[in-house]
């Protein structure tokens, strides 16, 4: 397993003043945004997949430093049922599986997306209960008219490109949000599809995250380093479903916190082994959406509680004691 850093959070920064913070912290891998909601402060795949110019650019900064990309990200809504944003969501994509191969990157993460409900081209709606009976309708709507036809299709585009693992970020609001969902999903649109393994959205919604990494396995593709406190008071009195801006921390169910703010080192340490009993050996990717810390004090804080409970070596073939 390795340390990396995802880099919206330096967004306020220039590429090569980010990076030189990352390294002066001994991070050298980065997953780098480059379209969708994680923006283009740092990356525009649109822009680097056809421009031989900007992309030697990317590539001479990131070797002057020492730092590889270990995934792009590019989360988007791409079944929105406003089809100027799902073409736009799905333009980012297609960008950034060319780009991937240009940075010889195979992990992409994004999201499964959300569409309406049919005959609505203006919002999603992502259901959270089967009745009234419409919601089943709307749900067999979404999944085997839309979401299954588009991933299908894209994973073949992205095939095509060379990329080899597709990430999806379990998140509620798309209708891929938890591990049934993502493996509902796996097994109809085929095993480029995987799991990019966020805690915190998993915390919030009353899932064990180490019972969840255990149960997808070789599914899962990618981790997100971010954590969630939960309220007990305010969930014992309100449930989970919150929908009070980030910013009422106070008043909120819960909030994302930095890595060991939100569940303790035990836990950590038990996510790290869990991983590292399936089989995974990829970036440990620090996200920072702390709204009680400043990016770089939350990023310091999670780069080093990491780096005390990341297991760096694969797991041993054999038991040299036993």
């Amino acid at each position: 397993m390795e340390i990396s850093v995802f880099n919206p959070i330096l967004s306020h920064l220039s590429l090569k003043e980010a990076l030189e913070f990352l390294v002066s912290q001994g991070v050298t891998s980065l997953e780098l945004g480059c379209g969708g909601y994680p923006g283009t402060a740092h990356a525009d795949a649109r822009v680097l997949a056809s421009s031989a110019s900007r992309l030697k650019e990317l590539k001479d900064t990131l070797d002057a430093y020492g730092v590889k990309v270990c995934a792009l990200s590019v989360h988007g809504n791409p079944v929105h049922p406003d089809a100027a944003k799902a073409e736009q969501a799905r333009g980012d994509f297609e960008a950034a599986c060319i780009l991937a191969n240009k940075l010889e990157v195979d992990t992409l993460v994004t999201f499964s997306g959300c569409p309406g409900s049919p005959n609505d081209n203006k919002y999603p709606n992502w259901v959270t209960c089967p009745w009234p009976e419409e919601y089943l309708e709307i749900l067999n709507y979404q999944w085997n008219e839309v979401l299954i036809p588009y991933w299908k299709s894209a994973t073949q585009f992205a095939k095509n490109a060379g990329v080899k693992h597709i990430a999806l970020e379990m998140h509620p609001g798309f209708c891929v949000y938890n591990p049934e969902t993502l493996m509902r999903l796996r097994k109809a649109a085929g095993e480029m599809i995987g799991a990019n393994f966020d805690p915190s959205h998993l915390i919030w919604q009353g899932i064990d995250p180490v019972l969840a990494i255990k149960t997808l396995g070789s599914a899962i593709y990618h981790f997100h380093a971010k954590d969630t406190a939960i309220d007990k008071y305010n969930t014992a009195l309100n449930g989970v479903l919150d929908t009070k801006h980030y910013t009422d921390e106070l008043g909120r169910s819960w909030i994302f916190r930095t890595v060991g703010y939100g569940s303790d080192t035990v836990v950590w340490k038990e996510m790290i082994s869990a991983l590292s009993k399936v089989g995974y050996t990829g970036a440990i990717s620090i996200e920072h959406e702390d709204s009680l810390m400043t990016p770089v004090e939350g990023l310091k804080k999670a780069i080093k509680f990491i780096k005390g409970i990341i297991i760096y070596e694969p797991k041993p073939s054999t038991i040299n004691w036993a």
